[in-house]
């Protein structure tokens, strides 16, 4: 495993799921949306173009492959990606399973509704499943 800091907030708000060739992926505690966050194990990052070029390829890989685990997982109607870090400016990438019955559809899920803790059984399956899927 490559060693980094993680930002707190993002340690704090998320759950390990999985480590990737360069991404440590993360499941946001709120179970509105079905929410992985992958954070490149590399330190000062802030920008997609603050990583070479072959780390923005492999960046760009591990978010399909996160994407399709979640998109397989959750059978959602639509993934939402996003590089925001407005918040928390180390590199972080957003992708969030929406259904047209979630809490925020149509629009961004960020401030829609108050976060709900997942059920522990129910992240403990999600996270299985997830990291089973981002293993294969």
């Amino acid at each position: 495993m490559i060693p980094f800091d993680i930002n707190p907030r993002l340690a704090g708000d998320t759950y390990h799921v999985a480590d990737l060739k360069l991404c440590a992926v993360r499941l946001m505690k709120d179970a509105n949306y079905p929410w992985l966050i992958l954070v490149p194990r590399k330190p000062d990052l802030i920008e997609l173009i603050d990583l070479e070029a072959p780390e923005r390829a492999e960046l760009m890989e591990e978010i399909a492959l996160a994407s399709q685990a979640l998109r397989e997982t959750t059978d959602c109607q639509k993934l939402n990606v996003a590089a925001l870090g407005n918040q928390v400016s180390q590199l972080h990438i957003h992708i969030i399973a929406r259904h047209q019955d979630d809490a925020a559809w149509p629009g961004p899920v960020w401030g829609a509704v108050k976060p709900v803790a997942y059920d522990p059984g129910e992240r403990d399956r999600l996270i299985s499943d997830l990291a089973d899927r981002l293993s294969a």
